[in-house]
């Protein structure tokens, strides 16, 4: 049971509400991450925000990659479950590559090169060596395109917290970060 209440939508701020809604038109649900965020209007906000401003940057198979691997990173079982799920059913990667991408890889080499970074990232709070950047650099990553992973990655590491903290109660089938990816 998550440590934290989840509201419902009629429970959540007013405010917050009409973001539920376009959450709900978008997934068809609102997963209890989202409902979980509701009760600050202004991290919803944040959130919602900067996950529709990425949509315009990295296609949604390199997001769904970095996304695993930093849920990997973090040991974020509500974000492995999620991102699995949405990995497969939205960004069709194979189970395959859902595996390679839990261990911060990819069977696509420019892939490979964004989620080594992305998992880089992750594990060094940012202080990735100079090997990590021309690697990335190497793959055809311009300047842009290494801000908009960084920030894929910031995106995932606030919800990997906020679910680690609450531990949410997880509405997708459950994948768990102990186990073998």
């Amino acid at each position: 049971m998550s440590r934290l209440a989840i509201p419902t939508r009629d429970d959540a701020p007013a405010a917050s509400r009409p973001i539920l809604d376009a959450v709900q038109k978008q997934l068809g649900v609102v997963p209890n991450l989202f409902l979980l965020v509701s009760s600050s209007t202004a991290a919803l906000t944040g959130l919602t925000s900067l996950g529709g401003a990425l949509t315009k940057a990295l296609d949604v198979r390199t997001r769904e990659r970095i996304a695993l691997a930093v849920a990997q990173v973090n040991g974020c079982d509500y974000c492995l479950s999620a991102h699995t799920y949405l990995a497969l059913n939205l960004a069709k990667l194979t189970a395959e590559e859902v595996a390679l991408n839990r261990r911060g890889a990819s069977g696509d080499p420019k892939a490979d090169a964004a989620v080594r970074f992305a998992a880089r990232v992750a594990e060094t709070r940012g202080r990735v060596s100079g090997a990590d950047l021309d690697a990335v650099k190497l793959a055809g990553f311009s300047d842009a395109q290494i801000i908009e992973i960084v920030a894929v990655v910031a995106e995932n590491v606030f919800t990997n917290l906020v679910n680690n903290v609450a531990q949410t109660d997880i509405d997708f089938p459950v994948v768990q970060a102990a186990q073998a990816a």
